[in-house]
């Protein structure tokens, strides 16, 4: 899918060679606004400039960019910027796909993800992920939440995967509209609900991130919605990231957000001075329209 997007949207290449982009021609003169860090002043991410190549076709160059503890930050810009290559470069989601390599860091909670020791199951316990097309498991929807806690041993009882899974349903606002069926099949919920089982199956094995890669752009208004409201109550207790085109949901749902712009990043603040006034002069052409 990836390399779908990729391809389909024309992603920049640097001289089809693994070879970092110049300091000249295109890119900004100003650097980029840093986020400004949560209250509580943690990071869980922070990308220290960090670049990503599919083959010899470079998607990132020189990413630096701070993600505040407990905060929605937004990922924006137009299709194939390489947003979905950030935000699946955190829990090394790219690493399925052959021919790729980085260079830079992004650290987790001050922790390199790409040290040679780490954990990369471990890595996606603590970094969940919720893609853009719901994929629930073709297991029923009790099965479908139990599956990461079962599978990592997180619960020893019937009673502690009960109230697991009761709780996560919870969290994702879905357990009034599915507790009297949870041993039916995922697959004959909607497509939103199929969307908040995914996020409540994310949350049953306690991550601290979480990804979502477009999680509203196959939903209707109704579901948008809900999905939206999920994800304000859901910042209290997780840091997340959301790739977004819809700039009226970024605005909506996120404290911070980051334009990016052939595979740079252009400008990263909070999200009213982004959408307000924004500094640099390729981020206010996008978000009022002018291109992208």
């Amino acid at each position: 899918m990836i390399m779908e997007k990729l391809s389909d949207a024309g992603e920049r290449t640097v001289g089809q060679s693994p070879v970092r982009s110049s300091p000249s021609g295109n890119r900004p003169a100003p650097p980029p606004r840093t986020g400004e860090p949560a209250p509580d002043g943690g990071l869980a991410v922070a990308a220290r400039d960090f670049s990503f190549w599919y083959g010899k076709t470079q998607a990132l160059d020189s990413i630096t960019l701070d993600v505040p503890v407990r905060r929605v930050s937004a990922l924006i810009g137009p299709s194939g910027c390489g947003k979905s290559t950030f935000l699946r470069s955190i829990n090394r989601m790219n690493d399925l796909i052959p021919d790729t390599r980085h260079e830079g860091e992004i650290l987790l909670d001050g922790s390199a993800v790409y040290s040679s020791g780490r954990d990369v199951v471990e890595l996606r316990k603590r970094v969940g992920m919720v893609f853009q097309k719901s994929n629930p498991f073709p297991k029923s929807i009790y099965e479908n939440v139990a599956y990461g806690p079962r599978v990592n041993r997180l619960v020893s009882s019937r009673g502690d995967m009960d109230a697991l899974v009761e709780e996560s349903l919870r969290q994702a606002a879905l357990w009034d509209e599915v507790k009297d069926r949870l041993d039916r099949s995922a697959l004959g919920l909607s497509g939103g609900q199929q969307q908040r089982l995914c996020i409540a199956r994310a949350l049953a094995v306690s991550p601290e991130v979480i990804l979502m890669d477009e999680p509203a752009s196959a939903l209707d208004p109704i579901a948008t919605q809900k999905i939206e409201e999920l994800i304000h109550e859901l910042k209290d207790r997780y840091t997340i990231l959301i790739v977004t085109h819809n700039m009226q949901q970024a605005a909506r749902v996120s404290d911070f957000t980051a334009f990016f712009f052939m595979g740079r990043l252009i400008e990263i603040g909070k999200t009213e001075e982004i959408f307000t006034n924004p500094r640099q002069e390729q981020t206010e052409a996008y978000i009022t329209g002018r291109f992208g």
